[in-house]
């Protein structure tokens, strides 16, 4: 009889790899929802149809790219660079929002802010896991 088994370091990367697919289904699945909505979103939230279709489509290439990467034996520096881009994501959304970029009504102020405060969550869920691989 043989049985198959997880490598030490597979077992280590579980919750990162746990949290990086959990980011890129999210991710996917609003830029599912987003693109066929892409007008109403626009009109609900100040911004342009052309800016939405574009966000839409990016999450949806993001979710793609990301879970497929996360299926890679080693998942470190993947781990490390989704970190630091959902930090700067975070920091972009909030310096968007305050410059005022686009004429953003009530609701799209608490989208652009939702979107950052969901960046922010998964930068510490990725980063929690990046941590237990270290020890």
């Amino acid at each position: 009889m043989t049985a198959i088994t997880a490598p030490r370091a597979t077992a280590k990367d579980s919750f990162l790899r746990m949290a990086i697919r959990l980011d890129a289904i999210i991710s996917g699945l609003m830029g599912i929802v987003g693109v066929p909505f892409a007008h109403q979103i626009a009109e609900m939230s100040g911004t342009t149809a052309s800016f939405e279709y574009s966000v839409g489509a990016f999450f949806i290439a993001y979710g793609v790219v990301v879970y497929a990467l996360s299926r890679k034996e080693h998942i470190r520096r993947l781990g490390s660079i989704l970190v630091a881009g959902n930090l700067v994501f975070t920091a972009a959304v909030v310096v968007a929002v305050l410059a005022g970029v686009f004429p953003l009504t009530s609701t799209g102020v608490v989208l652009m802010l939702g979107s950052g405060v969901y960046t922010l969550v998964m930068a510490d869920l990725q980063y929690i896991g990046l941590r237990r691989i270290k020890r």
